[in-house]
């Protein structure tokens, strides 16, 4: 089993730091839960009764996407099912992506292509299957609309599909593929985890031709999400005032984050609405040093070194992380003792050796 991001016990664990004392920044899910800031009730039936799939879920789906939707645990619930509804074949995907997709395709005895951004065109015609996560997943790499189409008629003329993962994109949805989802072969799953702050609900969507999303849930099995989380899912879906306050309070806050990467010589190499990426040399060294002050990123290894960091909730926590890129803040260390350090260039050697001792799993990419 893969790992991933918000992984506040092995942190606690690594570093010594009570979990109350961590700023996670792992994840790239908002800081700011729909859920938080709406209290809805939740209904006794939802905790008694089986889920009923006519219970509106489905219909508060579609009205946000704009094409009929199926429902499912998690957009990783058809993420780990899609690979089994096609004989194995040659599936590309770029490198670095979330690993949980390429797991699942070779699992199901598909041979997974992992492709630079540069050679999808050249590399298109070959594949059954052309896997992307939109905004990509940690580079957020984006792609022009008109090129995700003729992908998509290019791979449909074979029966081949074109998937395009979009945990990411609520905050942006004009890139969004999901009206073009009734074509056949285009597949887009979307999830509340990011956007909504409830990746614990464990809901998301399916959204593709009719045909594709009966097979899916074939797979899937009746139940598939628990009534309670479909309760939330469907006011969150429905809060168009909250939406839009969200959307503007992400793009601020990523703007923020860029600009004081930037500040303390860190620029931001790539990201989207919910997260910056800093890539180069010094990313273990800053992950490790951050991880001390208790300021937990997600440090990935390829295509290249890189630090992915989500949103600051608070001003108190936009200072901390401030005081951590100047190097200002003591640093716990692992004898339990604290000291005042320099900028972080000035330990860049210690701690790239330090990671060397523990170097990070490559297959981490949440």
């Amino acid at each position: 089993m893969l790992e991933h991001g918000g992984r506040l016990r092995a942190a606690v664990l690594r570093w010594g730091l009570a979990r109350e004392q961590w700023l996670d920044l792992s994840t790239g899910i908002s800081p700011w839960s729909w859920l938080a800031e709406r209290a809805a009730p939740i209904s006794l039936d939802a905790w008694q009764r089986l889920p009923e799939d006519d219970d509106g879920l489905a219909e508060a789906a579609a009205a946000y996407y704009g094409v009929a939707v199926l429902p499912v645990a998690g957009s990783q619930a058809a993420i780990q099912a899609l690979p089994r509804l096609r004989k194995p074949g040659r599936v590309g995907m770029l490198t670095g992506c979330y690993a949980e997709h390429a797991l699942c395709w070779q699992r199901a005895g598909h041979v997974v292509i992992a492709l630079d951004a540069e050679a999808i065109d050249t590399a298109v015609d070959s594949l059954d299957v052309l896997l992307l996560v939109h905004p990509d997943n940690p580079s957020g790499v984006v792609h022009e609309r008109r090129r995700l189409l003729d992908w998509q008629a290019r791979l449909a003329a074979r029966g081949g599909w074109l998937i395009v993962d979009e945990a990411f994109i609520d905050a942006t949805p004009a890139l969004s593929l999901a009206d073009e989802t009734p074509r056949a072969g285009l597949i887009v799953l979307r999830s509340l985890g990011k956007f909504f702050g409830l990746a614990g609900a464990r809901v998301g969507f399916a959204l593709a031709e009719a045909a594709l999303r009966e097979a899916l849930a074939e797979q899937l099995g009746p139940w598939a999400i628990a009534g309670p989380a479909r309760q939330i899912a469907m006011l969150a879906l429905q809060d168009r005032d909250w939406q839009a306050q969200q959307r503007k309070r992400l793009h601020e806050a990523s703007a923020r984050l860029h600009g004081l990467m930037a500040d303390a010589g860190l620029p931001a190499d790539g990201g989207c609405a919910l997260f910056q990426r800093y890539r180069g040399e010094q990313a273990a060294a800053l992950h490790e040093a951050l991880a001390e002050r208790g300021i937990l990123t997600r440090l990935h290894s390829e295509p290249a070194p890189s630090l992915r960091l989500g949103l600051p909730a608070t001003e108190a926590d936009w200072q901390r992380l401030a005081e951590a890129f100047a190097g200002r803040v003591a640093t716990r260390r692992s004898d339990g003792c604290a000291i005042t350090t320099g900028r972080f260039d000035g330990r860049a050697k210690a701690m790239a050796t330090m990671a060397a001792r523990d170097p990070p799993d490559d297959r981490i990419t949440s």
